[in-house]
């Protein structure tokens, strides 16, 4: 047994003297992921290691981690990131836009211009809607497109065949399509 499984199976039931060299040991691997779903979320000031820092620090809030499956706390890892970086967009929004400042309806098209940026929160507002619809759907867009992982690992995480991951893909692909136009 690898000394991963080890310490994600002693994180996992609990033990917190576990968790910091479990997350040693998987820096650049979720430094990596980090990476990546900045990537794919455009242009943010956010970089990748704040993004890992206060994913871990999400990560730590919980007593026991998720599984003692590697695949599967990536996959809860690239979740819990995916959550920073709406959160992020969303209060950058906040004070993009006045923070506490009363709001002023504007009676022109002008207003579709200045709030288009809100590209990222309409992503997380379709994958909530899907999350409600077709729960295996949304996890694999997690683990797929936020995640990196490929349709075998996903297939090995939630039990199902390679070929039913890319039957949810594409629907879930259409879903999230139809929803953002």
């Amino acid at each position: 047994m690898s000394e991963v499984t080890q310490l994600l199976r002693r994180a996992s039931a609990g033990d917190e003297a576990a968790r910091v060299p479990l997350y040693r040991l998987l820096y650049p691997e979720l430094m990596g992921l980090a990476h990546s779903h900045l990537a794919r979320s455009g242009t943010l000031s956010l970089d990748a290691t704040a993004l890992l820092h206060e994913a871990y620090l999400r990560l730590t809030e919980r007593t026991a981690l998720p599984d003692t499956n590697q695949r599967v706390f990536f996959a809860y890892a690239s979740k819990v990131m995916r959550s920073v970086i709406i959160d992020y967009v969303r209060e950058r929004g906040a004070q993009k836009r006045g923070g506490a400042v009363a709001n002023i309806t504007l009676n022109t098209d002008l207003a579709d211009l200045l709030f288009a940026d809100s590209h990222s929160s309409d992503i997380e507002n379709a994958l909530e809607v899907l999350e409600k619809i077709d729960e295996r759907a949304c996890r694999v867009v997690e683990m797929r497109y936020f995640g990196g992982m490929t349709d075998d690992d996903i297939a090995s995480v939630l039990g199902i065949s390679p070929a039913t991951v890319r039957r949810d893909w594409r629907k879930a692909r259409a879903f999230l399509y139809q929803q953002l136009n």
